[in-house]
């Protein structure tokens, strides 16, 4: 018979699973995919509880490994801890059942469709934007999908031209893959992805709606992506005309 100690050792998932088993911790990492660091009483106003309910939470959650703290003055601020952290929180989030849920307010609804057009995950791109950038790579032989994806040396030129540097080599993938939750397809993510949402920010082809994750694709940035890429409103339709004089 084998040990039943022995049994149980390796990776506590269940330890992990249950972190994201309460409502209130999974809205915390969803709404910490904004790459962002928040206070506990922002999240706690954004997921409608007590601010100590959400202390007890948060305490939760960095004793476990999935939010990072830093302590600025009176105030502390958590972040997901790393990148690989919040593709597992967007994969997650992709094999979700949706919720049912009763109509709501016109705000709220112009909100959800916002993020599924364009937001950031974590640091890059995602949502209908993210998975017509990384398509549009894909098609002008910029990635290689063969195995996995991978920059090509066309891919290479591509962001020297447009002025992206790659970044120097980390633990961390230059190109990776993460399934967006919204489309149910992969948009560009690791450190290439992370380059070209900063790049795409600091050159004004997107902007931020309000404090949330959505972004807005701006006039420069439809010409750019256009002019780049190729994308066309009839290939790509990712609310170019809320975003358009």
């Amino acid at each position: 018979m084998r040990n039943h100690d022995a049994c149980l050792e390796g990776p506590d998932l269940a330890a992990l699973a249950g972190l994201l088993a309460d409502g209130t911790r999974a809205s915390f990492c969803l709404a910490l995919l904004d790459g962002r660091a928040w206070t506990a009483t922002e999240l706690a106003r954004h997921a409608g509880v007590a601010a100590s309910t959400a202390t007890e939470h948060l305490n939760l959650l960095v004793g476990g490994g999935l939010l990072a703290q830093e302590r600025q003055g009176r105030h502390r601020y958590v972040r997901l801890a790393d990148p690989e952290t919040a593709r597992l929180i967007e994969t997650l989030a992709s094999m979700a059942p949706r919720r049912v849920t009763p109509p709501r307010s016109l705000p709220a609804v112009s909100r959800s469709r916002a993020l599924a057009r364009a937001r950031t995950c974590y640091d890059h791109l995602a949502g209908a934007l993210g998975v017509a950038i990384t398509e549009a790579m894909t098609d002008r032989g910029l990635l290689d999908w063969e195995q996995g994806p991978t920059l090509t040396g066309n891919g290479i030129a591509w962001l020297a031209d447009r002025g992206i540097a790659l970044p120097p080599a980390t633990r961390r993938p230059p190109v990776r893959s993460c399934l967006d939750w919204t489309e149910r397809r992969p948009h560009l993510a690791g450190a290439v992805g992370a380059a070209i949402c900063r790049h795409a920010f600091s050159s004004g082809w997107i902007t931020r709606i309000g404090t949330s994750r959505a972004v807005a694709l701006t006039e420069i940035g439809w010409r750019a992506l256009r002019d780049h890429l190729g994308l066309s409103e009839e290939t790509h339709p990712v609310g170019v005309t809320e975003t358009r004089s």
